[in-house]
């Protein structure tokens, strides 16, 4: 899976931040979405211009993002 061929980046575009090509929905959005639970079905449904390719590479972009230090570390809890 080759996420560039999913994902762009451009700044008149949600000022940069990342998006589904072709569309206005951002990584940001769908990782939120399904960190409330929301399920891929539901994502279709109100989405429809997405694909399960798309999603995919969301996931292909985050691995890509954590194995090149693209995040904020954070202290270990007490």
């Amino acid at each position: 899976m080759n996420w560039k061929d999913h994902i762009v980046s451009d700044t008149e575009i949600l000022l940069g931040k990342p998006t589904i090509k072709g569309t206005r929905i951002s990584i940001e959005l769908i990782l939120d979405l399904l960190a409330n639970g929301w399920t891929e079905k539901k994502i279709f449904e109100s989405y429809p211009k997405l694909t399960e390719n798309d999603l995919k590479a969301v996931f292909a972009y985050l691995k890509d993002c954590i194995e090149n230090e693209l995040y904020f570390p954070f202290p270990k809890s007490a």
